[in-house]
């Protein structure tokens, strides 16, 4: 299967930011996606960008930027239509949060968003499918040549951890703590297409699994290839998904700068003939799995040789390399924000502590080895979700 990727300009970007709508009494999720986006589609229609839309679950809208040079227009996007988005909500009594779970909504009570592509995905993966009460940050990043996309999806796996680590928002589930920053990056991988992309080493190694996927009904056509990096040939960009979703605007404008610039990076080294990082599959594996189940305190594989060191150090060397790339792309200010994140921690650390100041338990289980349950008192899972929605609100202003 030949499949055509459609260039676009080089480091271009584009930003799409999953939120979750809630009841501002209950602090449970709320079905009410429909509503809102009626209310803010005549300014932003879905047939142009930017726009909002709807996503698997009508508890969620999905607010798309529209292609950007430069981080801080993309997350103008954002901000204009989470304003309109959220005074929508809040006239029929709702709230808006940015995470990457809910702390305590189960998915019974959780509608689908009519569609037959929805209705596919969940025949097919039926209760792993319903409990998708997960969202994420999306970005695109524009490459100008074909046979540089899939050296670059290798060399931004290999920075995987820093990324998920930063973004990491989703330490509850069905109102216990699981003991991951990121519980979203295990649950999504238990999709059958979703999680690390396979070892290949080139555009049509990629035709070709693609032409596998389809040919024996896995996939219905490309995009359900749900890979945590990925090509986006219609785009003609490559596709960050690992991160879960952000809590604050700022949040979305660092995971984009580090995005963008990591990408123009390796492209002005493939520029110069040099050769791009590239991890053995199972080093990629087993740093997604650390930084989803420690965070910014995972120790991470960082090179072919097996050579580890802290992602807080990792992230640190990081941004030194990548500053002067920031001067040029303009996101040098969005770019620093990753050391604000490593001082006040990220999302799901901050959860925590709204948790244990309310009252909550550090783990589901208390004691571990006895099996003993330890109930999370409600009024700190509702606390956890007051705090997400006013860091949401206050960061919009």
């Amino acid at each position: 299967m030949a499949i055509e990727f459609t260039a676009s300009p080089r480091s271009t970007l584009g930003i799409e930011w999953e939120l979750g709508l809630i009841d501002a009494r209950s602090r449970g999720l709320a079905n009410v996606a429909p509503q809102v986006l009626e209310e803010i589609g005549h300014r932003w229609p879905t047939d142009a960008f930017p726009h909002a839309t709807s996503e698997l679950l009508e508890n969620t809208i999905e607010l798309v930027s529209a292609p950007h040079a430069r981080v801080g227009d993309a997350v103008h996007d954002l901000r204009e239509m989470a304003r309109a988005a959220l005074t929508a909500a809040e006239a029929s009594g709702h709230r808006i949060i940015g995470s990457g779970s809910h702390p305590f909504s189960r998915w019974e009570a959780q509608s689908v968003t009519p569609s037959e592509r929805y209705d596919r995905f969940l025949e097919r993966t039926q209760w792993w499918g319903r409990n998708m009460l997960i969202w994420g940050v999306h970005v695109h990043l524009g490459i100008d040549r074909r046979e540089r996309v899939i050296p670059i999806m290798h060399a931004v796996l290999a920075y995987l951890p820093h990324l998920q680590a930063l973004a990491a928002s989703s330490p509850l589930w069905a109102g216990e703590p699981t003991g991951y920053a990121s519980n979203r990056a295990l649950m999504f991988q238990q999709l059958p297409t979703a999680g690390i992309p396979w070892d290949i080493d080139d555009w049509e190694a990629f035709e070709r699994v693609v032409d596998d996927l389809t040919g024996t009904g896995i996939i219905a056509e490309p995009t359900e290839a749900r890979w945590d990096v990925r090509p986006a040939p219609r785009w003609g960009t490559i596709e960050l998904r690992a991160c879960d979703g952000a809590s604050t605007l700022w949040e979305i404008g660092m995971l984009a700068a580090v995005s963008q610039c990591l990408v123009e990076h390796f492209q002005r080294r493939l520029d110069r003939g040099e050769p791009l990082p590239r991890l053995q599959q199972w080093y990629v594996r087993e740093n997604k799995w650390r930084a989803a189940r420690y965070g910014l305190d995972a120790e991470i594989i960082v090179d072919r040789e097996g050579g580890q060191m802290p992602v807080r150090d990792h992230l640190t060397q990081l941004l030194e390399e990548l500053a002067p790339v920031a001067a040029d792309l303009e996101c040098t200010a969005e770019l620093a924000e990753v050391a604000r994140v490593l001082d006040i921690g990220n999302s799901a650390a901050r959860q925590l502590d709204v948790l244990h100041d309310n009252g909550g338990w550090g783990f589901p289980f208390g004691d571990l080895r006895s099996g003993t349950p330890s109930a999370v008192p409600s009024g700190a899972l509702e606390a956890v979700v007051d705090a997400l929605a006013d860091d949401f609100r206050e960061s919009l202003q």
